[in-house]
């Protein structure tokens, strides 16, 4: 699968967070994305960890490419350096360009707007719509509630144990993406 991994979309939150280390973590999220050789794809932003991601790969020279809706760009709240800025006219649309770039998907800590992002990949993923990897970057635990949260509903009986496989997870950037590159989808099973 490591071929086919050329870009992996981003979602994450448009502010930085109270701890400075969200920021520092996403940075080195930038460096680890660099050393492997892969692009970004992310919501277009400059601001908040979105903004740092892209500021930190683009310095590196790496491959930045943002999805925002017009409405959005007319805020002028798009990152004004991007290697590509893709305009949509809709969130949906934002959301299935995303998807299309990608060859993988990891969340950085974000609000509302993040995980309904990731959660609405990763429920495609489980239907069978695409076989990419689904990543949580848990930065100084910040998802470790929604972690537990997954946990309680694989033991509850509504989310199976393989569709859980499917979600990779660290707190390291570099470990996150040597897991993705030896990400193998697992088989779907629906009964």
């Amino acid at each position: 699968m490591t071929s086919q991994i050329k870009k992996i979309a981003v979602f994450c939150g448009a502010s930085s967070g109270n701890q400075p280390e969200y920021t520092d973590i996403a940075r080195q999220f930038a460096h680890a994305l660099h050393d492997q050789n892969l692009g970004l794809v992310y919501g277009g932003g400059k601001l908040g960890l979105m903004g740092a991601i892209a500021d930190e790969l683009l310095a590196l020279k790496g491959e930045v490419i943002g999805v925002m809706p017009d409405f959005l760009v007319q805020k002028e709240i798009a990152h004004p350096t991007l290697s590509k800025l893709c305009i949509t006219q809709t969130m949906q649309e934002r959301k299935t360009l995303i998807s299309e770039l990608s060859d993988g998907f990891v969340m950085l800590p974000g609000g509302v707007g993040s995980l309904e992002e990731f959660f609405e990949i990763f429920s495609a993923g489980q239907l069978g719509l695409h076989q990419k990897p689904c990543c949580i970057l848990n930065i100084k635990n910040y998802y470790n509630q929604l972690i537990d949260f997954l946990k309680h509903a694989t033991q509850e009986g509504f989310l199976k144990t393989e569709h859980q496989q499917m979600m990779l997870i660290d707190e390291e950037p570099a470990a996150l993406i040597h897991k993705i590159m030896a990400y193998h989808p697992p088989k779907a099973r629906w009964s």
